[in-house]
């Protein structure tokens, strides 16, 4: 086993793997930007490397970098996380040529995996349903309109290298294709450096599930079964939830969905974590569209439900050791759900809310987990994702899932900057969310119908007031938060400050 390990990342993940680490008695070293310098992650860590300023090109995009604090600090390996430099094929095979395992699959899988063109290919040949498309880049305008008029409009435009929905248009009409081509291109160069897009046919009323995949070095490899990720805004995941809520009614498409996920990780010679993304329409027709070369954000929810630590079980791969488990031994016992706690104001149209946390209530409780990268005091950066924790809970059902999360929003509380919180707290109240019908379209759908107002949080009353306490004993006003008397604070009958 390991004897240290290096994070190239930042935030929640980083000091969830520290956490693993630590579990494993692994030292840990921490790198951090000028933004990161007090940081959670750094903090936690064994041991920390300054890497550079705070855009992540000067910093945790930078290879040599990274690589250069690793072989200062004697690391034997890396783990990269999630985004950064965690799918990047040349990243790997640096590692490998410094000496340092790579914890993640072979620079060579990922490569192949890396472009979603050649991922389509892979999957047509092992046999895999693929959504309707091509496999060239839409880079001629007369070509792109003879495509989507043989697939038929409307269309998706989606950029070849990367994901997070940078680089995807949706086409309704042939008119705005030749501009909707020119966007997509230049927002996935800005991107990826990689301006490449292709067309896809628009699957109606998909619901988004993911097989989580684990091979090792040996040839073994099974799968962890699904997460329903159907409830996005702007392509990217905000809620997520395992098992999916539609296959837990038809059991059948987890083996035959698994299926498919194993037999793209085979064609593509895939070891350690990955994850094989479908689309599935209200026929039960599935369609693969992807595989994340990596450990996803929403891996808590398998653990709660699998009763697996898939970041040690990526350390222990990585280092040799064979799955400790055959495809027979996975079991699934309950239900788990998570939210992807951010720095963003719902009321603004989710722009991110840099600032400082002035006070900060974080939930607990029965079947509640917090991966949480913040603390009270913790200036959060615009320079990177808005994300502060994924809040997940756990329950023997659905339903009890959703009220013990439902608690728990309610527990929470940021003060200092806007947070989406309560946006999860209307979804959760939603009648079509509880009942499990959803579709990628749902959060879409949801803000079209909302009330005109999300109410405040109902925690969040209080630590103001903590906060304008403890700031008027100083002499000051509270940093970030808004006196006692404005109607932004009252509690309205929902809590009240105990003396």
């Amino acid at each position: 086993m390991f004897q240290k390990v290096l994070i190239a990342n930042r935030g929640e993940i980083a000091v969830r793997i520290i956490r693993a680490l630590r579990d494993m008695n692994i030292s840990s070293v921490a790198v951090f930007s000028d933004a990161d310098r007090g940081a959670l992650h750094v903090r936690l860590a064994d041991e920390a490397e300054h890497i550079g300023p705070a855009p992540s090109s000067e910093s945790y995009l930078r290879i040599d970098r990274v690589l250069e604090a690793a072989r200062k600090h004697g690391a034997d390996a890396i783990h990269p996380g999630y985004g950064f430099l965690s799918e990047n094929a040349n990243f790997a095979a640096a590692c490998e040529d410094a000496g340092v395992v790579f914890i993640g699959p072979s620079a060579e899988s990922i490569r192949r995996l890396g472009s979603k063109i050649a991922a389509r290919i892979l999957a047509k040949q092992a046999g895999v349903p693929v959504v309707p498309g091509n496999e060239e880049p839409a880079t001629n305008v007369s070509h792109a309109r003879k495509l989507a008029r043989e697939l038929g409009y409307p269309v998706l435009l989606k950029a070849a290298a990367g994901g997070g929905g940078k680089g995807m248009r949706q086409v309704d009409r042939e008119s705005d294709l030749e501009g909707a081509i020119r966007d997509a291109s230049s927002e996935a160069e800005r991107a990826f450096h990689n301006a490449e897009v292709y067309i896809e046919k628009v699957i109606l009323q998909p619901r988004h599930i993911e097989m989580q995949i684990a091979g090792d070095l040996y040839g073994n490899l099974v799968h962890l079964g699904e997460r329903e990720c159907s409830l996005q805004r702007r392509h990217q995941k905000i809620i997520e939830e395992c098992p999916s809520p539609f296959i837990a009614k038809n059991p059948e498409m987890r083996d035959s969905m698994g299926d498919a996920a194993l037999r793209i990780a085979r064609e593509a010679g895939y070891y350690n974590l990955g994850t094989a993304e479908f689309l599935a329409d209200p026929d039960g027709n599935f369609y693969f569209l992807e595989v994340n070369t990596r450990l996803q954000v929403e891996h808590p929810v398998t653990e709660l439900v699998t009763g697996l630590d898939l970041v040690q079980l990526q350390l222990k791969i990585a280092a040799g050791d064979g799955l400790p488990f055959a495809q027979e031994d996975v079991r699934w016992n309950g239900w788990a759900m998570e939210c992807r706690v951010c720095a963003e104001d719902p009321e603004n149209q989710f722009f991110p809310s840099p600032g400082r946390i002035a006070q900060l209530r974080e939930p607990s409780g029965p079947g509640i987990r917090l991966d949480s990268g913040v603390y009270p005091g913790w200036t959060v950066p615009l320079d990177y994702d808005p994300l502060l924790a994924k809040l997940v809970a756990w329950a023997p059902d659905r339903h009890t899932a959703i009220q013990r999360l439902h608690r728990a929003l309610g527990e929470y509380a940021v003060a200092g900057v806007k947070t989406n919180l309560a946006f999860f707290r209307e979804i959760l109240e939603d009648e079509q969310f509880r009942e499990g019908r959803l579709d990628t379209g749902f959060v879409a759908g949801l803000l079209a119908r909302r009330k005109p107002s999300v109410p405040p949080e109902p925690m969040l009353e209080v630590a103001a007031t903590l906060a304008a306490v403890a700031a008027s004993k100083n002499g000051k006003p509270a940093v970030g938060v808004e006196s006692k008397e404005s109607s932004a604070w009252r509690t309205e009958g929902r809590g009240r400050l105990l003396r």
